[in-house]
């Protein structure tokens, strides 16, 4: 078996639907996928059960490829082809010397 870092945000307890929520992001890799979890328990249910509940709801969601979820990848810089970096000070100073673009 495989672990993943997992990351858990704003756990919440939904009293209206009797359920803890939370915003679960799985770590894999270079790829961070986050899932909106929740899971049925009553508010008198250890924060500890909970959290292992909606772990294991979203371990199962990212195995399982399914559901909505969001993915941030990390993405290294690349060179555009053909294209120089652009230097702010030299265009700066060129819009300087423009004529007839000087303030009042």
């Amino acid at each position: 078996m495989h672990t993943r870092p997992i990351q858990m945000n704003d756990v919440i307890y939904n009293a209206a639907e009797q359920c803890f929520e939370a915003l679960v992001t799985v770590h894999d890799g270079e790829t961070a996928r986050k899932y909106a979890c929740s899971i049925p328990a009553p508010i008198s249910t250890p924060f500890r059960d909970a959290a292992a509940g909606l772990r294991k709801q979203a371990e199962r969601r990212h195995t399982g490829r399914g559901g909505v979820y969001s993915e941030m990848q990390l993405d290294a810089a690349k060179l555009r082809a053909g294209r120089q970096r652009f230097d702010a000070k030299a265009w700066l100073a060129h819009v300087v010397t423009l004529p007839g673009l000087r303030a009042a």
